[in-house]
């Protein structure tokens, strides 16, 4: 079996992503990798507590490997950190990185471009699938999701805090891509077939910051 490492947000894609690989007999998952904010101490963009994050993984039942960078990481310090924390698991004979990205090209040339300079492999098992596709397997497997973090100039305050569902998907304007695929919108999986148990939380507040993005604190 090919040893596969997973980038892992906590959110829909990387999920499905997961249950694509692990449904197949060819890979073996050595670990999780994620980023937090060292300042918040949560997932980068989906405003997550690095709490939720451990109680996450915990029922998903694989090993975690935290790599936590300073607010408003230069790409340069982004991409040094990443190489370094990558050749570690080269270094136990993991060569391959496995993302949750659908559509966009230039995301896919860039994780493939920074592996390459290490010698090791990108595997997207949800390339070429559209994003209507995805939204609606991710719903029909029974994985359940909360809507974290908008971006107010796709959605207004009332997305924030909604459940990943089809009344979700609904009433999304025609503007916005239905797996938030351009930032639109990022998210929290809480259950799910890859789960062994739903992780309870409670919503707090919501927030907006830098004048535009809505986020909704969960603990």
């Amino acid at each position: 079996m090919i040893p596969v490492l997973i980038s892992w947000s906590g959110g829909k894609d990387c999920a499905l992503a997961l249950y694509e690989i692990s449904s197949k007999n060819k890979y073996e998952i050595k670990a999780l990798f994620t980023t937090i904010s060292e300042e918040y101490k949560r997932i980068s963009m989906h405003g997550v507590r690095k709490e939720l994050l451990i109680r996450q993984i915990f029922s998903l039942g694989y090993p975690v490997h935290i790599i936590t960078l300073p607010k408003n990481v230069s790409d340069e310090i982004y991409s040094d950190t990443m190489k370094k924390e990558m050749l570690k698991f080269k270094l136990s004979n993991v060569n391959d990185i496995v993302f949750g990205d659908i559509f966009l090209e230039d995301v896919r040339q860039y994780r493939e471009n920074n592996l390459n300079k290490v010698g090791m492999n990108a595997i997207f098992p949800l390339w070429g699938k559209t994003s209507k596709e995805v939204a609606k397997r991710f719903i029909d497997l029974g994985f359940k999701a909360i809507i974290t973090c908008v971006d107010s100039t796709f959605l207004d305050k009332s997305f924030v805090g909604q459940l990943f569902d089809d009344h979700f998907l609904s009433l999304l304007p025609s503007k916005v891509d239905p797996c938030g695929e351009n930032g639109e919108f990022h998210m929290f999986v809480f259950d799910g077939p890859i789960f062994s148990n739903p992780i309870n939380f409670k919503k707090k507040k919501i927030i907006l910051r830098d004048n535009r993005f809505y986020f909704i604190d969960l603990i």
